[in-house]
């Protein structure tokens, strides 16, 4: 087997905005693939690549570093930005971060780390090429993380009367459209790869390896005080927020976290359930970034970098304004801080 080192060229496919910019993560080192080494790998789209866009757009350790370091763990990461649940069963991963419109249509991209990319031979997919390393080092698979779902809804933020997306026209209705699709990819994936441990483990011990799976900050809370891809400017800080702006805030918590009462599966939920097909875990990190905290709960804020001066506002968003850079300049991607708490969750969860 030859193993590809990929390039780190081409442009992320983000959630909802345009790429900014931050403190990056430091990465963590790579080491020889020594027999005894224990090995985690990290399956899933920009968070598990650990995308920041400071000081150079592009991949850090993000939450997988913090990991790997805290388990004492040979991080391989198979990460590839802007993935689906979907790409991550059929994209060749050889082309993550291409400028190749033929091969990379969608401007996946960028890969993990050089230091920390895993092989990938030919055209396997994420779930192909981990696949093929469990099977080439068996009883050294430590842990296997995976972060994806977030790409799929991401277009539901705009659904509308005149841009539908999922056969519906409204940002709930279009997240719930999706979560069948959702559920059955993410059940492929994690029943994939826990049947690859038990087969070069052994029902045991393949049994046991952790498979954890995460979720995200809710970011557009961040329309409480961002004015989004229809401001003017775009992506800037503002406050107060418009009425369509708040509207949206509040209902990206329900599409994360679903309803019994109103009978909305959220896509959280959905992704639990398939976590649990294969024995895998589930993190809330939408839950654990204090989401689901009543937005009628606030608190005082003065973020310097926003420039808006002390402001009353829910908790919920004081929280993702200090965990990601979608406050500042309309970016999903988690901060320093917040990559560093997911992984303090991942590493917790994993136990």
């Amino acid at each position: 087997m030859t193993t590809r080192i990929r390039k780190r060229t081409g442009r992320s496919t983000v959630l909802a905005a345009v790429v900014v910019g931050a403190a990056t993560v430091l990465a963590v080192p790579g080491v020889g693939h020594a027999q005894g080494t224990t090995y985690y790998l990290s399956l899933g789209d920009s968070y598990a690549v650990g995308y920041q866009p400071s000081p150079t757009p592009g991949a850090t350790s993000g939450f997988t570093g913090v990991v790997a370091a805290a388990k004492n763990f040979q991080l391989e990461n198979f990460a590839c930005g802007g993935a689906t649940t979907a790409s991550i069963l059929s994209f060749p991963e050889q082309y993550c971060g291409a400028n190749d419109l033929v091969n990379n249509p969608n401007g996946y991209g960028p890969p993990a780390l050089v230091a920390t990319q895993g092989p990938v031979t030919g055209t396997q997919t994420q779930l192909q090429a981990a696949e093929a390393f469990i099977a080439q080092h068996p009883g050294q698979i430590g842990l296997i993380t995976v972060s994806i779902g977030g790409n799929d809804v991401t277009p539901c933020a705009g659904a509308s009367t005149t841009s539908p997306y999922n056969d519906a026209t409204d940002p709930i209705t279009c997240v719930v459209n999706g979560l069948g699709p959702i559920r059955a990819n993410v059940t492929t994936l994690v029943d994939g790869l826990r049947t690859a441990l038990t087969t070069a483990d052994g029902t045991k011990v393949g049994k046991k390896v952790p498979i954890v799976g995460i979720t995200y900050p809710d970011v557009l809370l961040g329309l409480w005080v961002n004015s989004g891809p229809s401001g003017a400017p775009a992506n800037s800080p503002a406050f107060p927020p418009s009425t369509a702006n708040q509207s949206l805030a509040t209902e990206s918590v329900l599409a994360f976290e679903g309803s019994t009462t109103l009978n909305i599966e959220g896509l959280n939920p959905a992704l639990a359930a398939a976590y649990k097909t294969a024995k895998g875990k589930f993190v809330d990190v939408t839950k654990k970034t204090g989401a689901y905290t009543k937005l009628t709960r606030t608190t005082k804020m003065d973020i310097a970098s926003l420039g808006l001066g002390t402001i009353t506002v829910p908790k919920a968003v004081q929280e993702v304004c200090t965990l990601t850079w979608y406050c500042q300049l309309g970016n999903i991607h988690a901060n320093t801080t917040g990559y560093n708490l997911i992984g303090q969750l991942v590493t917790k969860a994993a136990k």
